[in-house]
C-alpha cells in the first residue's frame, strides 16, 4: 500500500463544500506542476492517481443511501466522475501532458461551483427572497433529449451545478 501523500497546505474550513473545493484545487495544482517541463513521469502518475482517488470518493459518495443530493445531481456527478475516470486512465497510459487541460478544467469548474454560495446574490443583482419550505436548487434541469440520427436512443446533455 502506498503512503498517503502529504500536502503543502490544508483546508482552512471544516465545511465539506470548502474541503471538497480545496481537494479539487490541490489536485489541479499537482496536475499543473506535473505537466511542467521537464516532465517527471513518476510525479505525473502520482498526480493522476491522486485525482482519480478523489473522483472515486465523489463517485462512491453518490451511491450512499444517506447522500443528501437530489437524484439528478447524483446522476450528473456520477456521469462526470466516469468521464474523469476515462480521461485519467488515458493519461496514465499515454502520459501526454498536453492533454491534462480537460482534467484540470473539470476540477477547477467543480471547485468554483463548490465555493459559490447559493444564498449569495450575483453582483449587481438583489438577493432573491427566500420561500418558505424551499430548499436551495443544487442542479439545473437537464436539457431535453437530443434525437440521434443513427437510430440510437436519445442522449441527454450533462449540466452540472453544485
Amino acid at each position: 500500500m502506498k503512503p498517503t501523500p502529504t500536502y503543502a497546505n490544508k483546508p482552512t474550513s471544516d465545511n465539506p463544500r470548502d474541503v471538497e473545493a480545496w481537494a479539487l484545487a490541490e489536485a489541479s495544482r499537482r496536475l499543473i506542476d506535473a505537466g511542467r517541463s521537464p516532465v517527471n513521469e513518476e510525479t505525473l502518475r502520482a498526480a493522476l492517481q491522486l485525482n482519480q482517488r478523489l473522483w472515486t470518493i465523489f463517485q462512491a459518495a453518490m451511491t450512499e443511501e444517506d447522500c443528501g443530493h437530489p437524484p439528478e445531481v447524483r446522476t450528473n456527478i456520477a456521469a462526470l466522475s466516469l468521464l474523469v475516470d476515462r480521461e485519467t486512465v488515458a493519461r496514465l497510459i499515454d502520459l501526454d501532458v498536453s492533454k491534462l487541460d480537460t482534467l484540470i478544467s473539470i476540477n477547477r469548474s467543480v471547485a468554483s461551483g463548490l465555493t459559490a454560495r447559493p444564498d449569495a446574490p450575483a453582483q449587481g443583482q438583489p438577493a432573491p427572497a427566500p420561500q418558505a419550505g424551499a430548499r436551495p436548487a443544487m442542479a439545473q434541469p437537464m436539457a431535453p433529449p437530443v434525437s440521434a440520427p443513427d437510430g440510437q436512443p436519445p442522449r441527454q446533455s450533462l449540466r452540472i451545478s453544485i
